[in-house]
């Protein structure tokens, strides 16, 4: 299956005097108003990191990228035609999805996993990968909607991450879940699509909340005024090829679904700052 959107690219769209070293883009057009975002795409570490000293078995786990998540996004921006901006490198090295002053910024233990080559980590690192791995990530994601804003399109974001079936011993009962914080506006028929299912369990703010001050989708999303919802995704629903496409289509229909009904794209569209609904 190609992963090239069917639609014209707008040029507006391209992020320029960027290093690509740290994200991929995929281009897609300012017709569907959308941007997708995938902050734990890959598990692949710069040369000069080697595995940060784990096994090969430790990178291929949840602790180092979100499993199926980059197929599922890649799949999404085909099927809706529009851009795309993923992490290139594990979040071992750094979590794109944490504010800067998060502590799990760089994992030292993740999930029974010491991370050997972050275990002495120095303030010199720690500024390195910030400004050659963070920054451009999300200089790239601001620039993409610089451009859609530019030509007058107030797109929606949609971020894609999954979860781990079981967590510490527990199983967890949900296909997927909606992520949100402040703005509602997208996330709530995102959950009545998905849910219109009775299949599936689809949750509310689980199995983690959104409420996360200084992740991906507060710096782009909240903070700018802009629609927006992180969604989670069973890993072993999306762990093979048929299942991302699967979840792609799934994704797409909600999706299109939430921006065509009666009123709702005005709104979405909009510039609009929410109260935390946490406070």
């Amino acid at each position: 299956m190609s992963m090239r959107p069917e639609t014209a690219v707008d040029p507006r769209l391209a992020v320029t005097g960027l290093s690509a070293e740290a994200f991929v883009r995929v281009p897609g057009s300012l017709g569907p108003g959308v941007i997708l975002l995938c902050d734990h795409a890959d598990n692949a570490l710069p040369e000069s990191y080697g595995a940060l000293g784990l096994p090969p078995a430790e990178l291929a786990r949840h602790i180092a990228y979100d499993i199926g998540a980059k197929g599922v996004t890649e799949r999404l921006a085909a099927r809706l035609g529009a851009p795309a901006v993923l992490t290139r490198f594990s979040r071992l090295l750094i979590d794109c999805n944490r504010g800067e002053d998060d502590p799990t910024l760089i994992m030292r233990l993740s999930d029974g996993a010491v991370v050997p080559g972050n275990r002495t980590l120095e303030a010199g690192e720690r500024a390195h990968r910030i400004a050659r791995y963070y920054h451009p990530y999300h200089a790239a994601v601001a620039d993409v909607i610089d451009g859609a804003l530019a030509a007058g399109v107030s797109p929606v974001l949609v971020s894609v991450h999954s979860f781990t079936p079981c967590w510490r011993g527990r199983p967890r009962p949900w296909h997927a879940g909606i992520l949100w914080d402040r703005d509602p506006r997208l996330a709530r028929p995102l959950l009545a699509h998905l849910r219109a299912d009775p299949t599936f369990v689809v949750g509310d703010n689980e199995p983690y909340r959104g409420a996360l001050k200084g992740d991906c989708l507060w710096r782009h999303g909240t903070s700018r005024g802009l629609a927006h919802a992180l969604v989670e995704i069973r890993q072993d629903l999306i762990a093979f090829e048929a299942g991302e496409k699967d979840w792609a289509d799934r994704l797409a229909d909600a999706i299109s679904g939430s921006l065509a009904a009666p009123g709702a794209d005005a709104d979405l569209r909009a510039v609009r700052f929410y109260g935390s609904h946490s406070d």
